[in-house]
């Protein structure tokens, strides 16, 4: 039986990709799972996937934009399952182009998404997890959180704020017994890529063609092992990258 048996999750961002993959790893494992994103089918198929398989878990429309939507997201969690111990703060997108195409409403979205929804949902869980006096936050964050990319300056500066956001909250948060983890993956097959519109930057990503990307699974795994550490130890940061690449 895993240490994480009958605790309380939110996931943001799970209705594809990495989101989705770190819920179906927590319904495996006996956690309740609250599973959120704004595609609603999706998400009811994988909670139905996570309860037919003996798990417990419950789809909850939310956009992370919204402040009032990430307060009913806890709410909901709390009036379900009875307590929140863990969030997973996943919800992201990746629209890339170089600054000098002044993209402004996808570097207005990139922020809003990347940043302010990370914010308003821990706001919204944050009092809880004081409370109860434990609880385990992981900010799912990037490579480009490290490493600054042309055509990529935007998200890369959301990426980095994640970064910095994580160490402040783990600072802040040690004496109340919050545990607070980074996980910055390189080069993942999903979704993220579809988000990106601009020639010259999917011309780029051709470069990756010949390198075997990592899957969502692979970061579910690399974050079940933080959250499956022994209370005392608290995995600040996971930087993974396919092993072919190089930046």
């Amino acid at each position: 039986m895993s240490i994480l048996s009958n605790k309380v999750a939110i996931v943001t961002g799970a209705s594809s990709g990495i989101g989705q993959a770190i819920a179906a790893e927590l319904g495996r494992r006996q956690v309740a799972v609250v599973c959120a994103a704004r595609r609603v089918d999706r998400l009811d198929s994988l909670a139905t996937t996570i309860t037919s398989n003996g798990g417990r878990a419950i789809a909850v429309p939310c956009d992370v934009t919204d402040r009032d939507d990430a307060n009913k997201l806890a709410h909901m969690a709390r009036e379900t399952f009875g307590g929140i111990d863990i969030l997973i703060n996943n919800a992201g997108v990746m629209p890339l182009s170089h600054m000098a195409k002044n993209r402004v409403e996808d570097w207005e979205r990139m922020v809003s998404v990347n940043i302010m929804g990370i914010l308003y949902c821990l706001g919204a869980v944050l009092p809880h997890m004081i409370d109860a006096g434990a609880g385990h936050i992981v900010n799912v964050s990037s490579v480009a959180g490290r490493k600054v990319i042309p055509g990529a300056a935007v998200y890369c500066g959301t990426k980095h704020f994640v970064h910095a956001l994580s160490e402040g909250l783990r600072s802040e948060l040690a004496e109340n017994n919050i545990r607070v983890t980074n996980i910055a993956p390189g080069y993942v097959a999903t979704e993220l890529q579809s988000h990106i519109t601009d020639k010259d930057i999917l011309e780029r990503f051709k470069a990756y063609d010949n390198i075997k990307p990592l899957t969502s699974e692979d970061i579910a795994c690399c974050t079940l092992h933080a959250l499956e550490a022994p209370p005392h130890v608290n995995i600040n940061e996971i930087l993974v990258r396919p092993t072919a690449q190089a930046l």
